[in-house]
Order: structure tokens, then C-alpha cells, then sequence
């Protein structure tokens, strides 16, 4: 099949109607990668859960940990870049002259990413002039704390640190009832200007010692870049 075809073949499979295509790409090679709809991130359940599937009550430990507290979770994070940030114990709420026994020891856990949108197979001319839909997801679940997760998306310039857009958000949970359920979160970027060729994916999930290590979980993240345009 020539260069030609291959090109013709990527637009009418893909619906790239109005997308600068031009002739010096290895066609061959971008369709292989077939950039759209597929999930870019490498490992997105590292947990090994499914957001089909309602997670379970953690189980409470027969007897107390009394070992070195515990701050990070140990499954398979391969793909992942991880970190450890400890926090102080939180004293507040505590009346003056209370004794103490035991303080719950919290610890934000963050994992990232960062997806190489060309080396995906999307093209300079269309990140920067058609502009295709990039859709965030992910999902979270644990009621250990007001504050469980946060998500950073930031779409990168070639320098790999050029900000050109961004999402944030840092919900907070509803603990007056026992959920057990996996909460969604989701955006798309859009008419997000010329320049991206990197998307930097970082999420931090609340982790407890107490007796037992107590963790959130995420599970379903995903990086997907769709020709559509249903957003402006």
C-alpha cells in the first residue's frame, strides 16, 4: 500500500475531515499507532480493581500493628512515578490538657505520568491546528478523611514544562454515610492553543496509619485523544 493510501485510509477511518494531514508523515507508521481512542497511559489500574465492580470494606486488623507505621501502598506501580509525602499529625479539634493515646498518622501518595503525544502518533500540525479533544478520567474511593485526592492535568509545550492548559481539583467528601462506591473524574480539554505535545497526568491519594495501614485507591485512569470536537 503506498504513503497515499495509507494517508487516505487514516482520514476516513478516523473522521479527520478538516485536519491538516500532510504528505511528509509515514502514514504507514501513524495508523499502526493508532493514536485516537485508545488509553495512553501505561497501567491505569495499578491497583488491580475495576470501576465495574463496588469496592470492598477494608478489613480491620486482629490485632494492632504496633511496627513502624506504614505511608505507601505496595502494589504494582510499574509506568508510574511515585512519592511519599508524610504529614504532620493533625492536633486540632484536641482540648487543652486532653491525653492522647493514639493520633491517626496521614500520608499523601502521588503517582504520575507523562504521555509523548507524538510519540503516540499524533502530528505537530494537528496538535497545533485542528486541536483534537483530549479526555481526562479517573476514578477514586476511600472515606479515611474530608480531603482523599487530588488531580493535576497539565498539557506541555516541547520543553516538557511550558504550561499551555491545565486542570485541577481537589474535591471534598461527604462522610455522613458509609458510600462504598467509586467517584468519577473527568474533563476535556479543547481549543487548548498550539504547542502541546506532552500531557503530564499526577494524582495524590490520602493514605492512613492507625493500627493498620489504611489506603485510597484509584483505578481506570485514562489519557485519550478523540478527532471529535463536541466541546469549545
Amino acid at each position: 500500500m503506498s504513503d497515499a493510501e495509507w494517508k487516505n485510509r487514516c482520514g476516513s477511518e478516523w473522521g479527520l475531515l478538516g485536519a491538516p494531514m500532510p504528505d511528509g508523515l509515514d502514514w504507514k507508521s501513524v495508523y499502526e499507532a493508532k493514536p485516537f481512542g485508545r488509553n495512553l497511559l501505561r497501567n491505569p489500574s495499578p491497583f488491580g480493581l475495576s470501576k465495574d465492580i463496588p469496592p470492598h470494606k477494608p478489613d480491620l486488623p486482629d490485632e494492632p500493628d504496633f511496627g513502624p507505621p506504614r505511608f505507601q501502598p505496595d502494589e504494582d506501580f510499574s509506568g508510574w512515578t511515585t512519592n511519599t509525602e508524610v504529614l504532620p499529625y493533625d492536633r486540632s479539634g484536641i482540648p487543652a490538657g486532653a491525653v492522647v493515646c493514639q493520633l491517626p498518622r496521614y500520608s499523601w501518595f502521588s503517582l504520575e505520568q507523562l504521555v509523548d503525544l507524538k510519540a503516540e502518533g499524533l502530528w505537530e500540525e494537528l496538535l497545533d491546528n485542528f486541536q483534537p479533544e483530549i479526555h481526562i478520567q479517573d476514578w477514586y474511593e476511600s472515606q479515611l478523611h474530608d480531603s482523599i485526592y487530588q488531580l493535576q492535568v497539565k498539557l506541555l509545550g516541547a520543553d516538557k514544562s511550558t504550561v499551555i492548559s491545565e486542570y485541577t481539583t481537589s474535591p471534598t467528601e461527604d462522610r455522613s454515610r458509609d458510600s462504598r462506591a467509586w467517584k468519577e473524574v473527568s474533563h476535556v480539554f479543547c481549543s487548548y492553543g498550539p504547542g502541546v505535545r506532552y500531557v503530564h497526568f499526577l494524582h495524590k491519594l490520602k493514605n492512613m496509619f492507625l493500627n493498620g495501614f489504611y489506603k485510597t485507591m484509584c483505578t481506570n485512569s485514562t489519557v485519550v485523544v478523540r478527532p471529535s470536537k463536541s466541546c469549545s
